[in-house]
């Protein structure tokens, strides 16, 4: 087989998808049970389990240990029925939707996962809008169903009303709460009947039968078997048929049921997903020529940087997502941003904290390298042939603004030092006061956990102790236009420079902000960073 059929096909069996969800809709368990279907894993953590401090395979840090929640994005990467599939494990919580965005900028497909009593929450809808914007195809899985909760009809009517995508079940719960004991594939016309599960711990046992097999009357009764029969006719009446090009495009979504805390029903949406789930396809760049997955230049960006993942020694991992050709261990390619060479010596495959050194990796795949010279930043493409970088990744306007009182003034190097490194992976925004440089920097987030987790982060990692104080502003604008300087200096707010010196007026609240925008309607206020420069962070000295 000679080198770009080679490179064709191991980029058709890849699927590399992120799994969005508002939070506690039991998405890291949902994570969990999938590497627990494909054989990646052989016993899962239990929600009794996790208490008792034994947690979640994907959450490494710290603090997500401390608070049984996920915080950072962890990259999941395992064989699964032929397939190679790279599973993008993003943060729950909404004060960490920027992580969120950036991952899903890697990923050629999403899992919505709903909860099965809540419905479409609000966090669902942000991420399900940055999806749309991709024109991602996403599939939703309707969790909790061993829980009471809504009937699944309304739910399909839910999502289709709130978010604007036809959905169309593949699948239908048997059964609700208690009673839930299976599903039945709408597309070979099969009951899957579930039974044990050892706390969700272990695959459960499946019996797969014929809807009209009179072993099924008899697990399901008459009432729920007739009730079945009652749904399906309603949906085939009601409901659109399965249209893979409008899932492709993002205009239709394929529907299951299950619950991740049981197993009940993993099985078959995993063995679905991974066939309905799209290989990589072109990715956009800068000069609109795009790059395709069986190209055999080597190209990849970076979506994310995470330090200390390895706190004896201090590292950097750089997430890169390969877009073409085939990554070689010990390549040399060309760093677009710097215009000099970089040589990929030291490449792993990461889940969680466990590391494994890739030898090779294909369009689709997610390498962390080691970026021991802090070369790399968010945003930035390598290529072996040097052309044609790929769109930059934004960084989204904060909301919440702050600076930072060493408690030991002699620490102040560690804290430029922490600052710098959690800038460089995104956890934070800094900007620099006009005249001050770093003495005194406004630190930014999104969400009010961001700060716990800053603070945590700081004294665990870089042995700095600092309080926060909360400082009277709520928005962040990037000045636009042919002379930003200029245009900043019209406007009445806080002017203040990003990492990259591009100048950002900071306002107080919504009124300030209206009124600067009535003001002056020829200067564009941007709420997220120039693209060309998205993501890059200097270190703040």
């Amino acid at each position: 087989m000679d080198a770009s059929t080679k490179i064709a096909e191991e980029a058709r069996r890849r699927r590399t998808f992120a799994i969005i969800s508002h939070p506690d809709a039991g998405k890291t368990t949902t994570t969990e049970k999938i590497l627990l279907y494909s054989g990646a894993i052989h016993l899962a953590g239990s929600v009794k389990a996790r208490r008792a401090r034994r947690h979640a395979v994907s959450d490494w840090m710290a603090i997500e240990k401390e608070r049984g929640i996920s915080v950072t994005s962890s990259v999941l990467a395992f064989e699964y029925e032929g397939l190679r599939i790279n599973l993008l494990d993003t943060p729950g919580h909404q004060d960490f939707g920027e992580d969120t965005y950036r991952t899903l900028m890697a990923a050629d497909a999403a899992i919505m996962l709903l909860d099965n009593a809540k419905g479409v929450e609000p966090q669902t809808k942000k991420l399900f809008h940055v999806c749309r914007l991709r024109r991602m195809p996403i599939v939703t899985l309707i969790n909790k169903c061993d829980r009471e909760g809504k009937d699944p009809l309304e739910l399909l009517s839910e999502v289709q009303d709130v978010l604007g995508i036809e959905p169309v079940a593949l699948d239908w719960p048997i059964g609700s709460g208690r009673d839930f004991v299976g599903v039945y594939d709408r597309m070979d016309g099969k009951v899957h009947l579930f039974e044990g599960g050892d706390h969700g711990q272990r695959v459960v046992d499946e019996e797969v039968l014929d809807l009209g097999d009179p072993a099924v009357a008899a697990r399901l009764g008459e009432s729920r078997l007739e009730k079945l029969r009652e749904d399906l006719e309603l949906l085939e009446g009601a409901g659109e048929a399965f249209d893979r090009e409008r899932f492709l495009l993002g205009e239709q979504t394929p529907v299951f049921f299950a619950s991740a805390a049981t197993n009940f029903g993993i099985g078959p949406f995993l063995r679905r997903f991974v066939h309905l789930a799209p290989p990589p396809g072109a990715r956009e760049t800068r000069d609109g020529r795009g790059r395709r997955p069986e190209e055999e230049p080597f190209s990849a960006f970076v979506f994310k940087i995470q330090a200390n993942m390895d706190p004896g020694h201090r590292d950097r991992l750089c997430f890169l997502r390969v877009c073409s050709g085939r990554f070689e261990k010990g390549m040399t390619v060309q760093h677009l941003r710097l215009g000099k060479e970089m040589k990929l010596s030291m490449a792993h495959t990461a889940s969680g904290r466990e590391r494994e050194e890739v030898e090779e990796a294909y369009a689709g795949d997610i390498i962390g390298v080691v970026d021991t010279k802090h070369q790399l930043r968010i945003g930035d493409t390598l290529a072996s042939d040097g052309e044609r970088p790929f769109l930059g990744v934004p960084r989204f306007s904060p909301e919440i603004f702050a600076t930072l009182r060493l408690e030991d003034p002699m620490r102040r190097k560690q804290l430029v030092t922490g600052l710098t490194q959690l800038a460089e992976e995104g956890a934070v925004q800094i900007f620099l006061r006009k005249g001050q440089g770093a003495v005194d920097p406004i630190v930014a987030v999104v969400g009010p956990l961001q700060l716990d987790v800053l603070e945590h982060r700081l004294k665990v990692e870089y042995g700095v102790e600092v309080k926060v104080d909360r400082l009277g502003l709520s928005h962040a604008r990037w000045i636009g236009g042919d002379d930003p300087e200029a245009n900043a200096r019209k406007i009445v707010g806080q002017l203040v420079q990003d990492t990259e010196g591009h100048p950002v007026v900071l306002f107080r609240n919504d009124w300030e902000l209206g009124m600067a925008e009535r003001e002056n309607p020829d200067i564009p206020l941007l709420t997220t960073s120039p693209l060309d420069v998205a993501g890059s962070v200097q270190a703040v000295r």
